[in-house]
């Protein structure tokens, strides 16, 4: 079969890896790609927003099945473009990505069907949200209700730093219309876990958990990024935990959403926080978490195509998805001066050291072909360097060796992820 893969980071470079190892795909596209995956597709120059433009391509190449990757195509009916066109495709439809492009619609969906969560308000007006903030417990969580690239969430300690996030948020418009609504919630403590599951409409198949490091430098210190890097599975995630989550959250998700007449079909990213008073959804994604798919998707077993069309069929009751008894961690290696002000098009060398390693793997978020032919940055996060490894220590000692094999000019990377497996 013939499968377009639409995006070009770090996440459908891990896509196309696993799709490429189907005995089903005998052609692999990627619109627009990278470097990367121009090594295991062939990638074409079509814009992830371009709806026409990639229908029109799925058309005359006779793609048998389309895998839509970033949150904004998603959110934006990329699927439900695909599906007028009579192609094959995999994601959630406009209607239920929703689940990820509305904090304001995932927190009420919670509060609805009683889903465990933070406590909230939400605002479409900066004077309400400046009014409530004044009497408000600190610290707070503000959230620009729409898609920010992950970066559209403000932790503030005092009532200065909320009514500075209003400003910044709804105000200022840091992150464009995604800060029309906000969300201003309770602070929770404890571990974030994450959690990647396939849907069907009706049934949810949890894969492995994950553990992600938002900030920017060490000790969790810094703005907040894309994510600096991971590792699976999570030593948090009990089985007492994953009991919880299936019983409490994971499928009550899935049925709330059918309920609203949005079935979802595709990937639920569940963003948790195990708290004290047992674990809450912090944030739902639609699609598969950057850079966790790095680390989850080199542990399954599973021909991932096998998994995809049972999700568009409605028979993921029929698969069972199994992992390697293992561990996987990835470090990010970053253009420094992430995710503010940085330099691109800078020679990448050391990628060849990669090649028939087995258990290490490098994953291309922000790379090009310049016109020489040479791998430059191209982006802020560069690449993903991942290694698996016996347990997460082995794995963790292994992706650190890793990142030594690659050099660029303004390389930068935090050292200490996945330390937390110390404390577990």
């Amino acid at each position: 079969m013939k499968v377009l893969i639409v995006g070009g980071g770090g996440r459908e470079h891990a896509i196309a890896w696993k799709v490429a190892q189907s005995p089903k795909v005998e052609k692999l596209y990627c619109a627009p790609g990278n470097a990367g995956i121009a090594q295991v597709a062939e990638c074409v120059d079509i814009g992830v927003m371009d709806f026409d433009g990639l229908t029109r391509f799925a058309k005359e190449k006779a793609i048998d099945l389309t895998i839509i990757g970033p949150d904004d195509p998603l959110a934006a009916g990329a699927v439900d473009a695909f599906e007028a066109a009579g192609l094959r495709v995999f994601g959630p439809r406009k209607n239920a990505a929703v689940l990820e492009g509305s904090k304001a619609f995932s927190k009420d969906l919670m509060k609805k069907y009683n889903i465990p969560t933070a406590a909230y308000e939400t605002f479409d007006s900066p004077e309400k949200a400046l009014a409530y903030l004044k009497t408000a417990n600190m610290p707070i969580v503000l959230k620009a209700d729409g898609l920010a690239l992950g970066k559209g969430v403000l932790i503030c300690n005092t009532h200065e730093e909320a009514e500075e996030g209003v400003k910044t948020l709804m105000m200022d418009r840091q992150f464009g219309s995604a800060g029309d609504r906000i969300v201003a919630e309770e602070f929770m403590t404890g571990r974030e876990v994450s959690v990647l599951s396939f849907v069907d409409g009706k049934t949810i198949k949890v894969m492995t958990s994950a553990q992600d490091h938002k900030r920017a430098k060490d000790g969790d210190e810094g703005l907040n990024t894309g994510g600096m890097g991971t590792f699976s599975p999570s030593p948090f995630y009990t089985r007492e935990v994953d009991a919880f989550c299936r019983t409490n959250i994971f499928q009550p998700t899935v049925d709330a959403m059918r309920a609203e007449g949005r079935e979802f079909k595709g990937i639920i990213f569940f963003g948790l926080m195990l708290t004290e008073n047992g674990p809450k959804v912090l944030e739902f994604n639609a699609r598969f978490g950057d850079p966790e798919t790095q680390v989850v998707l080199p542990r399954m077993k599973n021909d991932i195509v096998d998994v995809f069309e049972a999700c568009i069929d409605g028979t993921l009751d029929k698969v069972e998805l199994e992992f390697e008894d293992n561990a996987a961690v990835c470090v990010v290696l970053a253009s420094d001066g992430y995710p503010e002000h940085y330099e691109k098009g800078l020679p990448i060398f050391g990628l060849d050291s990669f090649k028939d390693k087995d258990g290490y793997y490098v994953f291309h978020a922000g790379s090009k072909f310049d016109e020489s032919g040479q791998i430059v940055t191209n982006g802020g996060r560069v690449l993903g360097v991942t290694a698996v490894g016996e347990d997460l220590k082995q794995a963790r000692a292994n992706a650190y060796a890793a990142t030594e094999w690659i050099q660029f000019a303004n390389k930068y990377m935090r050292h200490d992820i996945g330390k937390a497996i110390d404390e577990a």
